[in-house]
């Protein structure tokens, strides 16, 4: 039996025989796949021999009770077990339109959603108990198509294909270092901090050489320094004494209000880019969506 490819048509082995052998690979047995689906071994076994069939290639190897997936099974495990996820989230969000609950799976930069957004989610969970947000990290912008994402919070330009884009907020980007190293270098000047070592942060490659260039100085050293992922782990890096660094200022009031880090020099430096919340067209009307792009817009309003 082959697959018949018709034009227009998905050619797609049925869901139930897709379900045992997904389950079959990630347990590597049929029994302990048929107790987990409330199916026979039997059963089990003829959905993925009828799967081979269709498929016309062999999936496991099978050796007295034991089985172990070919190479190709293999492969297409990956692949169904991702789809299997995508059509469980999808059923998941178009449940949502039954009321105002739901799940948003929410994309975030890690520094702005442990230090600006999560604090002030107890009002959004006030407002919507029956919305469950789940939280994953992207540091650069994705493919909404590929990924089980219903919306993102986005640092840059607002330019994201296939989306809706709200501004949030812009940033003051100023240089900060611990009081002890202040003291140390003897800062007097902008010029003064070229003595100590400029803390990097991946993604902003250019903070420092727009900042050097703004006060008049040479940007030659601007990326001779530690490199990290995040703004979280600049700021504490700067905090321990390892160097300077350059930080959006509302990222680090509570160290600022604490004073483990201090601005030895308040010139900031903005810019066109800013925070933007990210939306596929697709998502654009699940009630999960609409709560909270409200919200948000709500809060920062407040918050400027």
């Amino acid at each position: 039996m082959n697959l018949e490819i018709v034009p227009g048509r998905l050619t797609v082995p049925s869901l139930s025989a897709l379900a045992a052998f997904e389950a079959a690979a990630r347990h590597g047995s049929f029994t302990r796949a048929a107790e987990e689906l409330n199916l026979t071994q039997g059963a089990v076994s003829r959905q993925v021999a009828h799967l081979e069939t269709v498929l016309g290639v062999a999936l496991f190897q099978r050796a007295r009770q034991r089985v172990a997936l070919t190479p190709a099974g293999a492969a297409y495990a990956a692949e169904i077990r991702d789809g299997l996820s995508r059509l469980a989230a999808a059923t998941v969000s178009t449940m949502a339109f039954r009321g105002a609950g739901g799940v948003l799976n929410l994309a975030i930069l890690p520094t702005f959603g442990t230090r600006w957004l999560i604090p002030r989610l107890p009002r959004f969970t006030e407002a919507h108990p029956g919305i469950t947000i789940n939280f994953t990290t992207k540091l650069v912008p994705f493919d909404f198509a590929r990924e089980p994402l219903d919306a993102a919070i986005h640092f840059g330009d607002p330019v994201w294909p296939g989306a809706r884009l709200h501004r949030l907020m812009g940033e003051e980007i100023v240089p900060v270092a611990a009081p002890g190293l202040v003291a140390r270098l003897g800062l007097k000047e902008p010029a003064d901090m070229l003595r100590g070592s400029l803390l990097q942060q991946s993604t902003r490659p250019r903070a420092w050489a727009n900042w050097l260039e703004q006060q008049g100085l040479p940007p030659q050293r601007a990326l001779m320094g530690p490199r990290f992922e995040q703004f979280a782990m600049v700021s504490q890096a700067a905090v321990a004494g390892l160097g300077l660094a350059i930080v959006p200022r509302f990222l680090v009031e509570e160290e600022l209000r604490s004073g483990s880090l201090v601005i030895p020099f308040d010139r900031p430096v903005t810019g066109t880019e800013g925070y933007y919340l990210v939306y596929p067209e697709t998502r654009a009307e699940l009630p999960a969506v609409v709560a909270f792009r409200d919200w948000l817009l709500a809060e920062c309003e407040m918050a400027s």
